[in-house]
């Protein structure tokens, strides 16, 4: 049984996070959040200390290593993304191995910063990559393996999740907190570009606002034109007003369905890390190079044929 603590505990995606813990056999030791709506923590950990002050969580966290019983063993970090490095940093120096949530940090220059503080510690810092444990994404990469084809793969990427008001209120609606609408909710599915068709060799960005953004992406084995949006006037029309949320991959015309099986993919990634199995700073490299190229890019008109059909109803760049 390993001790956990977990640094953003009223966040959306904690607690998958928190659940994780509990299904894999861990005990969640204490939790941190500015925010106190937490009562999920009840139903979950209900012996778990809570603060809402981070010294005093660091220093709980500091006073309790003195018994190797109690010392904690990981820090899962679900805090808004221009935390995550600073509380990476900060549960390495506790003396912790990290779990965190996408995009790990937003630039290859604090990834660097992290794996140097990994050596000073000898601890690890481990991301969240589910969807490489997806089912069908890990048939499509065994399928694009084996095929070998000259030609590449003619993908395109459409994801609209609808988001209220309170979105721009947010962190979330702040570029300087988020890192912007490619980043944040976009940079999984990166990966997961990256993890089935190579390496990267084309970033182009067509499209950029608040709201949404698009663009080109070539990898070793396949074009992919890319559009996300979180405004709900994108859904098609076969969908508005029916669900929130549009989600298609296509590949060479062929709708690649992945709808479901999100549901136990934390605590599969949990497993998995600690199994030793668990994805580094080097395997989020290739998606925080790529959201860091699209961030810091200004948007160009489309070559032939790498628009995103969706493009056309942005206007002019």
């Amino acid at each position: 049984m390993k001790n956990f603590a977990l640094i953003g505990a009223a966040g959306y995606i904690a607690p998958r996070h928190m659940r994780a813990i509990k299904d894999t056999g861990n005990v969640l030791v204490s939790a941190y959040d500015i925010n106190d709506s937490v009562g999920i923590i009840d139903s979950i950990s209900p012996g778990s200390e809570f603060f809402t002050e981070f010294e005093r969580f660091q220093e709980h966290a500091f006073r309790i290593r003195r018994d190797p019983a109690s010392a904690l063993d990981y820090v899962a970090v679900c805090s808004p993304n221009y935390l995550h490095h600073a509380h990476i940093a900060a549960g390495l120096r506790i003396g912790c191995d990290v779990i965190c949530e996408k995009p790990l940090v937003p630039s290859s220059a604090l990834l660097d910063e992290l794996a140097l503080i990994e050596k000073e510690t000898g601890k690890r810092v481990y991301n969240i990559l589910q969807l490489r444990h997806h089912q069908s994404i890990l048939d499509l990469k065994a399928n694009v393996a084996q095929e070998r084809r000259e030609q590449k793969h003619d993908v395109e990427l459409t994801y609209i999740t609808s988001r209220g008001k309170w979105y721009m209120e947010s962190w979330k609606g702040d570029p300087r907190k988020s890192f912007g609408v490619a980043t944040n909710i976009g940079v999984h599915f990166y990966d997961m570009l990256h993890f089935i068709f190579g390496k990267l060799q084309r970033n182009v960005l067509h499209y950029a606002d608040n709201y949404k953004a698009a663009g080109y992406l070539e990898y070793e084995s396949a074009r992919v034109r890319w559009f996300l949006s979180i405004d709900a006037n994108d859904l098609p029309e076969t969908v508005k007003g029916k669900k929130p949320t549009y989600r298609s991959i296509t590949v060479d015309g062929n709708e690649m369905e992945f709808s479901e099986g999100f549901t136990d993919l934390h605590t599969t990634s949990y497993n998995e890390i600690l199994a030793g199995r668990g994805y580094g700073i080097e395997d989020a490299r290739h998606c925080v190079e790529t959201v860091e190229v699209i961030r810091t890019s200004v948007p160009s008109v489309p070559s032939p044929g790498e628009a995103h059909p969706f493009f056309s109803t942005l206007g002019k760049v």
